[in-house]
């Protein structure tokens, strides 16, 4: 089983990262917010499921425990496979999807392609009560809060003064985007970022 990779990120595209560990290259199908945090030449550890099937050996990857975490307990519910349940990571952080179902929020759920309510009105039935909420929210949790170390630090900085996690890290996100900051985050932009990340996160409130 493999369970984790470590190593430099060869190429990119639309599902899945070509990854160099230990002088062989894994292709790893992930979630759109982690494809997007990631680049080419970056050196990166990836959380790793290996599913094997009648049709194919398809290894799925992760830069958070907590998206890895959540991809097998989806998998739990039954008529969920693991194209669904990555479809749902793609649409919901971890955080978000995880009260998604304690909130009984079908509707959020069924914006995952490939699931349909009744779909998302089984992993409610079949999850609810059963995910730990207190492992997933109140720490960094998406790709762009793990991929590097600057943006960690703002993220950290804005819950530390009370933001959630999921909002801090769509505001640090958002200040980036919005004021063409590239990612990974450099050092000397932490206070910047922090900055307008917090301005918005107070217009919002």
């Amino acid at each position: 089983m493999i369970g984790m990779l470590e190593g430099r990120v060869e190429a990119i595209d639309s599902d899945a990262a070509l990854i160099m560990a230990g002088g062989i290259g894994f292709e790893a199908r992930m979630p759109s917010a982690d494809l997007s945090a990631l680049h080419a030449g970056q050196e990166v550890k990836v959380f790793t499921s290996l599913n094997v099937s009648q049709d194919a050996i398809t290894l799925f990857g992760f830069l958070a425990q907590a998206s890895k975490r959540m991809f097998m307990q989806l998998q739990k519910v039954s008529g969920i496979g693991p194209k669904v349940a990555l479809s749902l990571l793609s649409t919901l952080s971890p955080d978000k999807l995880a009260r998604a179902v304690a909130d009984g929020d079908a509707a959020a759920l069924a914006k995952a392609p490939g699931l349909g309510k009744k779909g998302a009105q089984k992993i409610i039935l079949e999850l609810k009560g059963s995910i730990d909420l207190t492992q997933i929210e109140g720490k960094p949790s998406t790709a762009a809060a793990r991929a590097d170390t600057g943006t960690l630090q703002v993220v950290e900085g804005l819950i530390s003064l009370g933001w959630r996690a999921q909002d801090a890290e769509d505001a640090v996100r958002k200040a980036c985007a919005d004021n063409d900051i590239a990612t990974p985050l450099a050092g000397d932009e932490v206070p910047r970022v922090l900055k307008l990340a917090l301005a918005a996160l107070d217009r919002g409130r």
